[in-house]
């Protein structure tokens, strides 16, 4: 009678293990992209927000909109904020996000509260860091139409170009297509605003696209904008990918 009792006790432990154990993170969907350490994953959230997940990181772009939206997605494990207006930085969303590094330039630090700012590190356009083993480099995002250059100052807010696995990825954040846009190099993988009075046309980012040419772009950040316009505007100089955004 003993050996029975013994199996039934070590049966229960074992179920009660299994019981206890935390789930798994599901996987990110989306696009994939071939990098040398793996595919980059891209997986569109709403407007200006989007997670991507490569070599076992996952990071977060400008997510908005509380924890609903990223509630069956991986945890952050780096999380980018371009600028400080509603549809790029939430408190309140990252804050419910756990305890991830944020990469964000000064103006968004300081209208952050204090236990969110401890987890900032500032970036200025120009600079380059390292941060959970991503490569960044801030890149100027601003308005250079005389009449929109009221939403975005040159300075206040980042683009960010990472580099994955040897492959350069540009987040363009809310810009027109700027002289530090048509001059960036290299770029694999482009997310290009269009919409108004916040950013701009679909002829100036086509524009924009043409003169850096990146292997694929994403139109976001586009609502009330002809996404499809825009992709017949860039024609053949990159592979446009329209994806659900909204």
């Amino acid at each position: 009678m003993i050996r029975p009792r013994l199996l039934t006790c070590a049966a229960a432990a074992l179920a009660l293990s299994f019981a206890a154990a935390p789930a798994f993170a599901q996987a990110l969907t989306g696009d994939n992209v071939a990098t040398a350490n793996g595919d980059l994953v891209i997986h569109p959230v709403n407007h200006a927000s989007f997670v991507m997940s490569w070599n076992g990181k996952t990071i977060y772009v400008d997510p908005v909109g509380g924890a609903a939206p990223y509630a069956s997605l991986p945890k952050p494990d780096l999380i980018l904020v371009t600028d400080i207006h509603g549809d790029h930085m939430d408190a309140a969303t990252l804050q419910a996000l756990g305890s991830a590094p944020i990469v964000a330039p000064q103006a968004v630090k300081d209208q952050l509260p204090a236990p969110l700012q401890s987890r900032v590190q500032v970036m200025a356009n120009g600079q380059n860091a390292t941060v959970q083993t991503v490569a960044i480099q801030a890149v100027p995002m601003y308005n250079t139409t005389p009449e929109r250059t009221q939403f975005h100052a040159k300075g206040r807010g980042n683009g960010y170009v990472l580099t994955l696995g040897g492959k350069r990825i540009y987040i363009a954040g809310d810009t027109e297509a700027t002289p530090e846009m048509k001059a960036l190099q290299n770029i694999d993988v482009a997310f290009v605003p269009m919409n108004l009075p916040y950013t701009m046309t679909e002829e100036q980012a086509a524009e924009g696209v043409k003169a850096f040419k990146p292997k694929v772009v994403y139109p976001y950040h586009s609502r009330g904008s002809d996404v499809n316009k825009f992709a017949q505007l860039v024609g053949n100089a990159s592979e446009v990918r329209i994806r659900t955004w909204y």
